[in-house]
């Protein structure tokens, strides 16, 4: 569909469509530019202050895997006003104002509309020097990957639905999506890494995809190096899974090569459809280390070395390797 929209023509616009990256970057001159994003989703726990924060973090991510800072923003919410009870809302509007407050900034304004089911995110601008931003495309053979977060949310979120879910680990799947990347992203722009991009909708393998056609690399992947909520695992087995994992699985499979071993339930784990997962980082290996421990000093919930970027096409997914 992007294709029938007319080329970007401000040489002023350093990373627009034409990557599929996390955020837009406009320089603004000197060593200044400005990054914005949007993103808003229905909703995926019962809550709605924890609904709030989740999806709050998932927008303010899209900043922090540029490597930006956040500076402010704009709330986006449709809400069923004859159907609900208003204070849902209000408590919506306070778990992103919360979470907006801890990533320390505010929220300035918004718009919200009438709507049949809710939905709720974030429009908000940040800001880095031009030369800093850190796009989804630059890695190059050699560079070892890494990821941030656990995956498994999206496969969680159905069971939730399902009834399937017991309170602690709803609990916890909340607590994951809650996070704010902000502490990886601190880490990677120190370490100063090749490329990044958070893991979301497309899952761990599409957004992988993305980064590697995009750099002009392959990749190996170490499933047993990957972090994934246990639960995760169970669920997947049952074939609760939600459609996004299956159609990103669908998507990704004429990219990818699976070894023996590697079943289906993992294939829809590692395609999984997350909601604000983690940073996936490319580093180049004399500064894997580094980047590892500032990642560990942050306090992120992972620092999993789960592969590395070769010279040939595609992506392998194999048991176990060393990368």
């Amino acid at each position: 569909m992007l294709r029938q929209l007319p080329p970007i023509v401000d040489p002023n616009v350093l990373i627009g469509m034409q990557t599929h990256d996390d955020a837009a970057v406009y320089r603004l001159g000197g060593d200044q530019a400005l990054v914005a994003t949007v993103d808003f989703f229905t909703p995926i726990v019962d809550d709605p202050y924890a609904f709030g924060l989740i999806a709050a973090a998932n927008a303010l991510s899209d900043i922090y895997a540029m490597g930006a800072r956040p500076l402010f923003a704009l709330n986006l919410a449709g809400f069923p006003r004859d159907m609900l009870p208003m204070d849902t809302l209000t408590q919506i509007l306070r778990g992103g104002s919360d979470k907006a407050r801890e990533a320390g900034i505010a929220i300035v304004g918004g718009h919200t509309i009438d709507d049949p089911e809710p939905k709720y995110g974030l429009a908000v601008v940040g800001l880095v020097h031009p030369e800093q931003a850190i796009a989804n495309v630059g890695a190059r053979p050699g560079d070892r990957l890494y990821l941030t977060k656990p995956l498994g949310t999206g496969i969680i979120a159905t069971g939730i639905k399902r009834g399937l879910v017991p309170p602690e680990w709803i609990e916890r799947a909340i607590g994951v999506m809650a996070m704010l990347n902000r502490g990886a992203s601190e880490a990677m722009v120190r370490a100063g890494v090749r490329a990044a991009t958070d893991v979301t909708g497309f899952g761990l393998l599409g957004h992988l995809l993305e980064m590697t056609e995009g750099s002009g690399v392959g990749a190996r992947l170490a499933l047993d190096r990957v972090p994934v909520l246990d639960l995760a695992w169970d669920l997947a087995r049952q074939g609760v899974v939600p459609g996004g994992t299956r159609r990103n699985l669908a998507y990704v499979r004429d990219h990818v090569q699976f070894a023996p071993g590697v079943d289906e339930a993992a294939q829809l784990v590692l395609a999984d459809a997350q909601t604000s997962g983690g940073l996936l980082i490319a580093v180049a290996p004399d500064r894997a280390t580094m980047l590892e421990e500032a990642l560990r000093r942050a306090g992120t919930l992972a620092a999993a070395c789960i592969g590395t970027a070769t010279d040939e096409p595609g992506i392998v997914v194999s048991r176990s390797e060393t990368p």
